[in-house]
This record gives C-alpha cells, sequence and structure tokens, in this order.
C-alpha cells in the first residue's frame, strides 16, 4: 500500500494518474450528484491536495496565520484581479440594456443592411451589444427582437437567432470584461489588452463561418415559426420607443422610455474600455519606460479603472441626464450584482483547484510528459478544455480548470504575451465546444427560440462547435508562427 501511494505521489505517471482521477471525481460530482460546481471543486481540490501528501500547513494554513495557505492564497490572488472587473462589466451592461442601446443598435443595423440583410445584422447586433453583457442576459435582451425581425422578415427564426448567438458566444468566450478571458488573463499572466487583440483576431473568423456561414446555410433548412406569443408587441417596429425587458436580471419586468439614446452614444460607450485598456497595451510596446505618458495610459488602461470611467459615463449620459436619480441607478447597480456571486465563487474555487495542481507537481509532470509525447502546449490546453466543456457542460469551470492545469505549462517558458494569450485563445475555444443538455445555455436557447431538442443540437450545437474549431485553428496558426 505505501509502495502505491508513494508511487501516485513521486513518480510522472503516478501524478497523471492522481490528476486524471481528481477530474473525473470533480465531473462526477458535478454531473451525477448535481453538487454545485463551487462546492465540487473545493472538495475536489482539498481532496487532491491531501491525497497528493501536501502538508496541511501549506493547504489551509495555521490557526494563527492562514494568509499564506494555498486555499486563501488560490482564491484571495484570482478574485483580487477579476472580481472588480465583472463587477462593474455586469453594471455597464445593465445601464446599457436599461436605456434603450439594444433597441436603438438593432433599429440602425437592420437600417443599413435592410430585411434581406437582416441575419448579418442580427450578429452583429450580438457581437456589439455581447461586449458589455454576459450570454444569458443578451439573449433575454435581444430575444424580443429578434422575434420581431424574423416575423418582419417571414422566414425561419432560425436564420435571425443563429447569427445573433454567435455574436454572443463569441465575445462571452474570448474577450474581457467576460468572466472566461479575465479569468485566463489571472491564471496565465497575460495582459487583458493582449487578450482583446487575440480575441477579436481568433473569434471573428469562428464567429464568421458559424454565425454567418452556417447560420444561413441552417437558418434556411430548419424552418422555426415565430409563435405570437413571443411577440410582446408585434405591430411596433424593431428599434422604436418600447416596453419591453426591463433589467438584466428581471426580463420579464417593464421599461418605459421617453426617448432613445443615439447609437454613436452607445457605441462610444461600449467602446471607452476597450479603447483604454489597449492604449495601455500599445503604450507599453512603444513608449519608453519613464514616460509620462505611459503612467498616465497605464492607469487608465487598468481594467478596473477602465470600466469604472465607462460605468460612470453611462450612469450620466444614460442615466442622470435622461431623467434617473441617484437612488434609481443604485437599485438597477444591486440588481445586477445579484447573479455575479455565484460566479466568482466557481473562479475562485476553480483557481484554487488549479493552485492544488501546481503545488503538487503535475504540471511539470504533464510538461514532461507533453515534451516526450510532442504534443504542443497550445494543442493540450484545447484538448484538456474540450474534455472539461462536453463532460460537464460549463464553459466558465473548463475554463479556469484547465487555466489551472496549463498555467505551471506556461510559467518559466520565455513565451511572449502574445503567445500566451493565443493559448488562453485556445481554451477559451475548447470551452465552447458541443453544447449539449448538461450545458444550462441549451436549455435556454431551447426555450427561447421554439426549438425542439433536436432543433438545437442541429443548429446551437453544430454552431457552437464551428465557433470553437475555427478560432483555435486560427490560434493554432498564429502560434506556430510566433510560438
Amino acid at each position: 500500500m505505501g509502495a502505491t501511494v508513494d508511487w501516485l505521489r513521486t513518480t510522472t505517471p503516478g501524478l497523471l494518474v492522481l490528476c486524471g482521477l481528481a477530474i473525473a471525481v470533480l465531473l462526477f460530482a458535478i454531473i451525477k450528484v448535481k453538487l454545485e460546481p463551487f462546492i465540487a471543486l473545493l472538495l475536489t481540490g482539498l481532496g487532491l491536495a491531501l491525497a497528493a501528501g501536501l502538508p496541511v500547513s501549506k493547504i489551509v494554513g495555521t490557526a494563527i496565520k492562514p494568509g499564506d495557505s494555498l486555499l486563501e492564497t488560490g482564491f484571495g490572488g484570482i478574485l483580487g484581479h477579476i472580481a472588480v472587473i465583472i463587477g462593474l462589466g455586469t453594471v455597464l451592461g445593465a445601464i446599457l440594456e436599461r436605456s434603450g442601446g439594444a433597441d436603438v443598435l438593432t433599429g440602425k443595423l437592420l437600417g443599413i443592411f435592410g430585411v434581406k440583410g437582416a441575419p448579418v445584422a442580427m450578429g452583429l447586433l450580438g457581437l456589439i451589444f455581447g461586449i458589455p453583457v454576459f450570454f444569458d442576459i443578451g439573449i433575454f435582451v435581444l430575444a424580443p427582437l429578434i422575434y420581431v425581425a424574423a416575423k418582419r422578415g417571414g422566414r425561419s427564426l432560425v436564420l435571425y437567432t443563429m447569427p445573433m448567438l454567435a455574436g454572443l458566444s463569441m465575445t462571452h468566450a474570448f474577450l474581457p470584461p467576460h468572466p472566461g478571458p479575465v479569468a485566463l488573463g489571472g491564471l496565465l499572466g497575460v495582459s487583458l489588452g493582449w487578450l482583446i487583440i487575440m480575441g477579436f483576431v481568433c473569434g471573428i473568423p469562428g464567429f464568421i463561418a458559424a454565425g454567418l456561414v452556417w447560420g444561413t446555410y441552417i437558418g434556411k433548412r430548419v424552418q422555426v415559426e415565430v409563435p405570437a406569443e413571443f411577440l410582446i408587441r408585434p405591430d411596433q417596429p424593431v428599434g422604436a420607443k418600447r416596453e419591453g425587458p426591463g433589467t438584466a436580471t428581471d426580463p420579464g419586468s417593464t421599461r418605459t422610455e421617453t426617448r432613445a439614446p443615439s447609437v454613436v452614444l452607445i457605441g462610444g460607450i461600449i467602446a471607452i474600455p476597450l479603447v483604454l485598456i489597449l492604449g495601455a497595451t500599445f503604450g507599453t510596446q512603444w513608449l519608453a519606460k519613464d514616460s509620462q505618458l505611459l503612467q498616465v495610459l497605464t492607469f487608465l488602461g487598468t481594467p478596473a479603472v477602465a470600466l469604472l470611467i465607462a460605468v460612470l459615463v453611462a450612469f450620466y449620459l444614460l442615466g442622470v441626464r435622461r431623467g434617473s436619480s441617484v437612488q434609481e441607478l443604485s437599485t438597477l447597480t444591486a440588481e445586477s450584482l445579484k447573479p455575479v456571486g455565484m460566479l466568482l465563487l466557481v473562479v475562485g474555487a476553480g483557481a484554487f483547484f488549479g493552485k492544488v495542481i501546481s503545488a503538487t507537481g503535475i504540471g511539470t509532470a504533464l510538461a514532461d510528459t507533453m515534451s516526450a509525447a510532442g504534443l504542443p502546449v497550445i494543442v493540450l490546453a484545447y484538448i484538456i478544455s474540450c474534455g472539461l466543456r462536453i463532460a460537464q457542460g460549463s464553459a466558465t469551470v473548463a475554463i479556469v480548470t484547465t487555466g489551472g492545469i496549463v498555467a505551471p505549462l506556461v510559467a518559466g517558458h520565455g513565451y511572449s504575451q502574445m503567445a500566451i494569450a493565443l493559448i488562453a485563445m485556445a481554451i477559451a475555444a475548447g470551452s465552447i465546444i458541443l453544447s449539449h443538455v448538461n450545458d444550462g445555455g441549451f436549455w435556454i436557447i431551447s426555450k427561447y427560440f421554439n426549438l425542439t431538442v433536436k432543433q438545437t443540437l442541429q443548429t446551437w450545437t453544430v454552431l457552437e462547435t464551428v465557433l470553437s474549431v475555427v478560432s483555435f485553428a486560427v490560434a493554432a496558426v498564429l502560434f506556430a508562427i510566433v510560438g
């Protein structure tokens, strides 16, 4: 028995078996036992640490000094990096939605592309509006607009839905301030500026292939009508002032708009954090380290500061200046932040799990095995992320778990920020592949767009797979050039 334990804790094959067992237990707890991912990750991480023979003082610290423990540094390190960013991003999305920004963007895009180009307009709507809002919130906000566009166009609801979903999924998986990319920035030590750049570079081809090419193809072959009860006000033009989804957390509440904000204003507010973050990234490359301008750009381009500026601008231009009181804005902020708590706990627990993996030496064992097999780190990252996604359904869990496993393989190997960002894109791409019945998003889409399970598999599941494969292919090619 003792020899077996030593083999598991000290040899490369043993550590790999230990890691595999831990992941299997994690998936069993989430899939079969239906345990919350937060609890499952925490229990599995503690169990793996004990099984690997790590000292208790290292796992949980001591009664006097717990701060240096894997438990606290695992949670605290990543949450210190992402909590503010996710919180501010959520608030920004809520004020943009409440102001009628989605309606305005829809009306403008449909005016540009016309009835025949409506699917492209819906894709761009998802792409633009998906930057500041979470995936499921984007569906709640944009679904009524899709219904009306499909009814007016007289074609299958699928033709309009798939491009929009591709835009929302692409931004959610690849771009900050969404939880997955932000978490990867902290886990892999890569700037959000590079993640934004590579997110667009890798994600846009996937969006075109999945949303526009596949969406158009399947939208002509799967016919789905828009039920009358789906239309809130079928006689109302898209983009008009309307009563509709109220808040990000309560899509069924009502909102009465007295005047619509301009599309330039909405686009400008969405662009503020992206421009500031990219300014800091490029400033680091082009300016001297002691430059005063670089200091200003670095401060303004810090993601938390950039998002705070965007939120304050949105509060004033879309709130106070349009008649909202500070109390109403505070209520909106509180409502929008309610769903964030569990999300942060899952990310923190995933980071702890990854910290344990690193501390046990499993990361080094994986690196040795990978080197012996000649498997590039970006391919390994994608395969692990795909496996976790398919098995347990949550993209966030797949990202943070894979990030924790891959982080030791990246650290100390001299990869450039661009190369690390491409590895992060591979993980993000793997986390969205083959959405099926164990994914909550699968059922949201089935419900909101009048699809049967078979139709959801034919449309949405394939769309996610195309988006994943194409985006990874772009990342892999670029990594082969720069890595």
